[in-house]
């Protein structure tokens, strides 16, 4: 990596990213329960997307494909890596993991999950690094338990300073870091406090990078499952314990914005606010099926806002297809740093849509994965899944359809689906009986994307 354009405008950048936040959990998005009129004040100041899709619908393979731009497959974190308890044996297992993932080659288990980001990886902070930005991370990591295995530490992979946990708050033990140094082994039940904790470290960092570009990785523990929320929030909103988690993720976001303002550095500041998936138990995925872990758009379309004031126009909103894996390439390319050349970025620039300077996005087709399955493929208004995994949920169409007197011939077969997303967002209608031609034409980019994803998995270039 090096800079390409050193007179690059190099703005602050923060990334807000909640964990299980749904498509349909925010007032601009049509929540009329939970408020949230901080977050709504990013959108009306900035670009909200209607059709921005995380990478993967469960929350590590989402996190290491938004800091490298990669598909999750690529990097060997195509699942959830669990806390180690036996180091030696993880070593193992990801060296299998590493090898013999990609593309389907082993079965869909936690137990050949890579346990944690490669250090051949090149992550956000590491590529800023290089146009000279201060680097932190606060909260959720999931990218491999450095409690035991020091090398998934985030100071390992360009962060200047963290405070955080390892994983999942539903993961036990789940200590509580700063930088490199335990303070505390296991937080337990005791997680009321976490969001107002994460709040403070992210407003010293930006008090201290104030003279500096920095760049803040705030990721949220909420409202993943189990809920907490603090004394002040707890009980106070009409959407449960899910509700008080999102208001108080709210309230942090405007202590943020509130911060920029009294440093007078709000102007040179971009903000990106996402989910890393959909809703798991509780949460809103609006009008769309399916939540967490599933390849139906409740498990992939989540919020997107993207605040820059002078740069971004405000109040927009825009239906192009983005990803996030985007954000790794639309960060170099704001920072002038030149795109990696060793290696496939899957993700694509978007700042000439944030700029107003394009108006079409620089994607037309979409790729769902579930672990290193590839279920299927989204190109325009067509959604076509060639077959779903079994992490099901209680929502219409899911179960098996079984008479005693109408055999599975009559019926039909269950698999592939066809959606028209333009008129029927909710996915309850296929219609793959009408249009098998556009079917076939899926199944065949789904074919081809295999193909040549087989040949160089990991997308390392000579």
């Amino acid at each position: 990596l090096k800079l390409s354009n050193p007179s690059a405008p190099k703005p602050n950048v923060i990334i807000i990213y909640c964990d299980d936040l749904g498509y349909g959990d925010l007032g601009c998005y049509g929540n009329r329960v939970i408020r949230t009129p901080n977050i709504d004040g990013l959108a009306r100041d900035g670009m909200r997307f209607t059709d921005y899709y995380s990478c993967n619908a469960v929350c590590a393979p989402s996190r290491v494909g938004l800091l490298t731009g990669r598909y999750p497959f690529r990097t060997g974190i195509i699942g959830n890596p669990y806390p180690a308890e036996n180091p030696l044996l993880r070593k193992i297992e990801r060296e299998i993991a590493y090898q013999f993932t990609p593309m389907g080659s082993f079965d869909q288990h936690e137990d050949y999950v890579a346990a944690g980001i490669s250090s051949k990886e090149i992550t956000i902070a590491q590529a800023l690094k290089i146009a000279g930005y201060n680097t932190a991370m606060v909260g959720k990591w999931h990218l491999g338990d450095y409690s035991r295995e020091p090398q998934f530490n985030p100071l390992k992979h360009g962060f200047d300073q963290y405070l955080g946990v390892p994983h999942s708050n539903d993961m036990q033990p789940c200590p509580l870091f700063r930088n490199e140094t335990q303070l505390e082994a296991d937080i337990g039940t005791n997680q009321a406090r976490l969001t107002g904790m994460y709040t403070r470290e992210a407003l010293a960092f930006i008090e201290k990078s104030k003279g500096n570009p920095f760049f803040l990785y705030f990721a949220h523990t909420f409202p993943h499952q189990p809920l907490y929320a603090s004394e002040r929030f707890a009980g106070k909103s009409k959407a449960g314990k899910f509700g008080d988690a999102v208001e108080e993720i709210d309230w942090s976001v405007g202590e943020i914005t509130k911060k920029l303002r009294e440093l007078n550095i709000e102007q040179n500041t971009i903000i990106f606010f996402a989910s890393d998936n959909g809703p798991w138990y509780e949460g809103s995925p609006g009008v769309h099926r399916g939540r967490k872990g599933q390849s139906y758009e409740g498990g992939f379309r989540v919020p997107f806002i993207v605040k820059w004031p002078g740069h971004i126009r405000p109040g927009q909103v825009s239906s192009e297809l983005a990803v996030n894996l985007d954000i790794f390439p639309t960060l170099l390319t704001l920072a002038g740093i030149e795109h990696p050349s060793d290696r496939v970025i899957d993700g694509k620039s978007i700042e000439g849509l944030l700029s107003g300077r394009e108006t079409v996005s620089p994607h037309d087709i979409v790729y769902f994965y579930h672990y290193d399955q590839l279920e299927g493929v989204r190109f325009g208004k067509w959604k076509y899944l060639r077959r779903l995994n079994r992490y099901v949920w209680p929502v219409p169409l899911d179960a098996e359809y079984i008479t005693s007197r109408m055999g599975k011939k009559a019926l039909g077969d269950r698999w592939p689906l066809l959606y028209d997303l333009s008129l029927d967002p909710g996915e309850n209608y296929n219609v793959i009986a009408t249009y098998p031609d556009v079917a076939g034409k899926l199944e065949g980019m789904l074919a081809q994307w295999e193909k040549t994803a087989e040949k160089n998995p990991r997308g390392f270039l000579e």
